[in-house]
């Protein structure tokens, strides 16, 4: 589903729209970094470790990654 069909026609352009492709980019760019971190041999989770309100009933989750990377075994 892209961004233009979740929002609304008349909020496209809008500071909305914005805010909301800068989410969806930085998104993007952390799926990959997580995905380069397992890689070379991280494990990655995300909690909420806050949920942030504006006043105005809306309301956003903010994460934190668990990382845990397994000790190298050498003989």
């Amino acid at each position: 589903m892209s961004i233009e069909e979740l929002l609304p026609e008349e909020q496209s352009g809008s500071a909305l729209d914005t805010a909301i492709r800068r989410v969806a980019n930085d998104l993007h760019r952390l799926n990959h970094s997580i995905a380069q971190a397992v890689e070379a041999g991280a494990t990655i989770e995300l909690l909420r470790c806050s949920r942030y309100h504006c006043g105005t009933g809306k309301w956003g989750d903010q994460m934190a990654p668990v990382i845990k990377v397994a000790e190298a075994t050498g003989a």
